[in-house]
């Protein structure tokens, strides 16, 4: 839907430039892009973000993996004995099995929505300073849009009116002053 409104909202000022070429419009259309993910992870606070989440994130896999492991010998252990058990046992034993893996499921997507929350705690104030400087290119620069670049949104765009770059050395610009203060 976003990717639609962007997409119409381009035409339409683009027809609107061709068409009528009103003073508000007239030939002066200015565009420019923004690789956001790239401005996040190319800024130190992006960067000190991300090594933390890998922390997070190799922690919590550790602890998964030996519980895949716990899982896996449940399971080898039922295998080996399965002839020798009584149905009554082997029910008894199919369930508590399903029970832990239901215990795991459960304690993964609990782990996975943890990371993204903490992973959306440590970007917010990052996302902030990139909207902020990019409304501070924006009014600088006489842009008329300035887009996200992604997979779903900027297919193609000159090199020349990328804004990363400038977007990244304006959020560390501000955490330099940041610093002084």
């Amino acid at each position: 839907m976003k990717k639609f409104f962007v997409l119409t909202t381009l035409w339409a000022l683009g027809l609107g430039a061709m068409q009528w070429s009103t003073p508000a419009l007239g030939a002066d259309i200015k565009i420019g892009y923004v690789d956001i993910q790239k401005a996040i992870q190319s800024t130190t606070e992006g960067k000190a973000a991300k090594t933390k989440l890998e922390g997070e994130f190799q922690k919590r896999k550790k602890d998964l993996e030996s519980v895949e492991k716990d899982l896996k010998q449940m399971q080898d252990d039922f295998e080996k004995k399965k002839d020798v058990l009584s149905e009554q046992v082997k029910q008894e034993k199919a369930i508590a099995f399903q029970t832990e893996m239901a215990k795991y499921r459960e304690k993964m997507a609990k782990s996975q929505m943890e990371i993204q929350s903490q992973e959306r705690e440590l970007t917010a104030p990052i996302v902030e300073k990139i909207q902020k400087a990019i409304g501070e290119i924006a009014n600088k620069g006489e842009y008329t849009v300035i887009l996200e670049k992604s997979e779903q949104s900027v297919l193609w765009a000159k090199k020349e009116i990328d804004l990363t770059d400038q977007v990244i050395k304006s959020v560390e610009g501000m955490k330099k002053s940041d610093d002084k203060r």
